[in-house]
């Protein structure tokens, strides 16, 4: 199962793909477009976090330029209904932190905006992705790109953390649902692992 790759980028097209070569070997992986504009030029060297998607009659790879692309577009894929056509739309209309806040508001119009989400798909989405996805509940009212020490910046450590150690969303949601905002992350991070530990 391929995860990420690094090469040379050899060519990109209009359709929403790009042609890695890692190795000696060419890899057609398909992406966004923002993300074929953000790789950079031909010639020059990409990484991109990867999804093998495997089907009995069919191969292929999506790719992001961010781990939490990637982490989204899996959860899109575990809703019902959606394929990976219509996950690559949501992430290309709605990048993570846009869709964790529109999930967060429920905001139903905003998901309506991509193209082949109707008003029942959007309901559901709502609905199945508030479980597979970490949706924080006060992190979103601080400022984008607050740095470390921010408000939330402390908890949205630990959520990274606990992510990387293999725990699930919701997992993660239960465990930190009332830390504090602020203080030593590795105690808060000690905190949120004997909570888990507990539940499990």
């Amino acid at each position: 199962m391929i995860g990420s790759l690094r090469g040379q980028l050899l060519d990109r097209t209009l359709s929403g793909e790009v042609l890695v070569e890692v190795g000696g070997v060419g890899y057609r992986i398909v992406v966004s477009p923002s993300t074929a504009i953000a790789v950079g030029d031909l010639g020059e060297s990409v990484f991109l976090h990867v999804h093998h998607h495997i089907r009995e009659d069919a191969q292929t790879l999506y790719g992001f330029t961010t781990r939490d692309e990637r982490i989204t577009f899996e959860a899109l894929l575990s809703a019902h209904g959606v394929g990976p056509a219509l996950a690559m739309a949501i992430l290309s209309v709605h990048p993570p932190a846009s869709l964790s806040r529109i999930l967060a508001d429920d905001d139903l119009a905003a998901l309506c905006l991509v193209p082949g989400v109707g008003k029942k798909t959007a309901q559901r989405l709502l609905v199945e992705l508030k479980s597979r996805l970490d949706i924080p509940d006060l992190d979103l009212d601080s400022p984008v790109g607050g740095g470390a020490g921010g408000v939330g910046s402390v908890r949205s450590d630990v959520h990274e953390a606990l992510a990387g150690l293999g725990y699930a969303p919701d997992e993660i949601r239960e465990a930190t649902r009332d830390l504090p905002t602020d203080g030593d992350p590795s105690q808060l991070l000690k905190e949120a692992l004997q909570r888990l530990a507990v539940a499990r």
